[in-house]
């Protein structure tokens, strides 16, 4: 089970979830980069109903795993 910065387990009660346009918007990209980042398996979601749900976290987790060195 994930644990937080604490070492205490993370319930699902604690986890927010963003909309698809929430992080397109977090990440300034459309809604279909979103789509296709949660389609190819890159941005874990949950679907509820005909909707993705995003956690939070995971949208922190691929930012930061996705920064390169330009230099």
């Amino acid at each position: 089970m994930p644990t937080n910065k604490r070492s205490e387990p993370t319930t699902i009660t604690q986890v927010q979830f963003l909309t698809v346009a929430e992080v397109a918007k977090m990440m300034r990209v459309s809604k279909m980069t979103v789509y296709r980042l949660v389609h190819s398996g890159e941005l874990p979601a949950v679907r509820v109903g005909k909707s993705f749900r995003v956690p939070e976290k995971a949208v922190h987790t691929y930012l930061e795993n996705a920064y390169f060195d330009a230099g």
